[in-house]
């Protein structure tokens, strides 16, 4: 999916919503929040019914939501 320009030129910051687009992964499609960027990674928390779960994935695999 092609981003618009604006939106592919924003930076991923915590705070930022974001959705994980990895085919491999198992979290491929969920929707979470940033909480925390070092090393080219990002700490992302995601949150569903009963459950909440941090997470550290590669900037490569997030796009802003």
């Amino acid at each position: 999916m092609l981003q618009p320009k604006a939106m592919a030129d924003q930076p991923i910051l915590p705070g930022s919503t974001v959705v994980v687009r990895d085919g491999r992964s198992i979290y491929n499609g969920y929707k979470g929040f940033v909480q925390r960027i070092s090393d080219q990674r990002a700490a992302v928390l995601f949150e569903g019914g009963n459950w909440d779960k941090l997470i550290t994935l590669p900037l490569k695999q997030l796009e802003l939501a």
